[in-house]
């Protein structure tokens, strides 16, 4: 089987295209390597990437149907593609929303189309996001709750992605289904996330931000766990496309306090945590809380990992990558 993988540079896109290799797929991993941070950590994910025969990589803007055109010229005959490009960063979109608006919606128009125009029309498993759910108060979030909410442009684009995607299924019979993450964390995660700037700035004495008094709380979920989630969604598709859901939560179905999160890095650390209390931002929400029946029924998603292990495991790549 052959697998298209975008985004393959970035968090989970790294550790999808790997699974997939390790599992026998042919893959093509896509990435523009943008410098919304660093890019010396994309470089190293595609360095560990490399060590695997079957993984091609192709430098190419997904929201450029030409780019996009030419990074599969040679794989217009694959199976799926696994659509986890985008522009990350919740806080990020309320300065730049022009960049989500081509990354995430125009790159979902792109990847659709390309899609439609292969010869196998091969399904899509794209990224969607708990963001979507907005502030919804009714917990936890389920798929079959209405979304017409989003509180940051960030949660637009994602929304608008689904929709995109339910569109071209009725006009143009691409299957596909999407993946709402919450709160992905672990081994080469990203600097812009809780888990990165709390360990760093805790490691070096520095004072973290703790949004609304502490008072939040996330569905902190694993990335082996995500990853056995999207695989689930890959062969769900490819096997029984027509009873493929069109959107599964992916999530620890486990919210965590705020400040607990903050004593499991500090624990993790060994050291306490200098807390600089702050209001909410306006695109943050008070808590996510993912209904996970859907995607335990349909793609055995049953995620293992607590946060009280993870994080260590997180910490331990941490101090090993910057060399603490």
């Amino acid at each position: 089987m052959k697998a298209i993988v975008t985004g393959a540079a970035g968090f989970i896109g790294f550790h999808v295209a790997r699974r997939l290799a390790r599992e026998g797929f042919e893959v093509i991993a896509i990435d523009n390597l943008n410098d919304y941070y660093q890019v010396a950590l994309k470089e190293t994910r595609l360095l560990a990437l490399g060590s695997l025969a079957n993984i091609r990589f192709a430098r190419a803007n997904i929201a450029r149907p030409e780019e996009l055109r030419a990074a599969i010229a040679g794989d217009m005959d694959a199976d799926v593609i696994v659509h986890l490009a985008a522009q990350a960063g919740v806080r990020y979109s309320v300065e730049n929303p022009a960049a989500y608006v081509d990354a995430n919606v125009q790159g979902q128009v792109t990847v659709f189309e390309q899609a439609r125009i292969m010869p196998k029309q091969p399904p899509v498993v794209y990224a969607s996001s708990s963001s979507v759910y907005g502030a919804n108060t009714k917990v936890p979030f389920s798929e079959s709750d209405p979304v017409n909410n989003p509180v940051s442009v960030y949660a637009a684009t994602k929304r608008s992605a689904e929709l995109l995607a339910y569109s071209y299924a009725h006009v143009h019979k691409v299957a596909s289904t999407g993946l709402r993450f919450f709160t992905v964390y672990g081994p080469y995660g990203r600097p812009d996330m809780a888990p990165w700037l709390f360990t760093d700035a805790i490691s070096k004495g520095e004072p973290i931000k703790v949004y609304n008094h502490g008072k939040m709380a996330r569905d902190f979920t694993f990335i082996d766990d995500i990853v056995s989630g999207v695989l689930g969604a890959v062969n769900r598709i490819l096997s029984n496309p027509a009873q493929t859901a069109p959107v599964y939560n992916l999530g620890n179905n486990n919210p965590v306090a705020l400040l607990r999160f903050i004593e499991i890095i500090e624990q993790a650390v060994g050291r306490e945590a200098v807390k600089k209390f702050e209001p909410m931002p306006p695109a943050d929400v008070e808590r996510t809380y993912a209904d996970i029946d859907l995607a335990t029924r349909d793609l055995g998603f049953c995620p293992k990992m607590t946060l009280e292990e993870g994080i260590p495991l997180f910490v331990e790549w941490f101090r090993g990558y910057n060399g603490r």
